[in-house]
């Protein structure tokens, strides 16, 4: 489960009778909402800010590598935000199936997680109609918050 803290990682919590049932770990920010949404869970920290920095973006991809060799997961879950990329892409490399849900709060456009990763996702889930044009073959999911 790679995503961002704040809202993206809500969205996460709203799926828990989903992923209670697997053994998973995350990838999140170390911001005080994911300290506490996650305390009894399997946390690695990414760098951020990752908002259009190539610096972080290289950072994210080296752990994406590390964590991802030692933990092997099947499949690779996020709602973005830029933690996605890196892991979408090294977890592809490594044989592990992704699913993207694109955020809630865009609906007139789509994200830039979302389109970058996008031709790596196995499954790709929105959570508006309106959202579907924008990427072809995703399917609805409905609102998560």
């Amino acid at each position: 489960m790679a995503c961002s803290s704040g809202g993206h990682l809500l969205q996460f919590v709203q799926l828990r009778d989903w992923w209670s049932e697997y053994q998973r770990f995350w990838v999140t920010f170390d911001k005080p909402d994911a300290r506490s949404i996650l305390a009894d869970e399997t946390v690695y920290w990414g760098h951020h800010p990752t908002t259009r920095s190539l610096w972080n973006l290289i950072r994210n991809a080296f752990l994406a590598v590390k964590l991802l060799w030692r933990e092997r997961p099947d499949v690779i879950v996020s709602s973005g935000a830029a933690i996605a990329v890196p892991f979408f892409y090294v977890g592809k490399l490594f044989g592990a199936k992704t699913i993207f849900i694109e955020g809630i709060s865009r609906v007139g456009s789509p994200t830039l997680s979302g389109r970058m990763v996008r031709p790596v996702t196995d499954e790709f889930y929105v959570q508006w109609p309106q959202q579907l044009e924008y990427f072809r073959g995703s399917k609805l999911l409905g609102r998560l918050i």
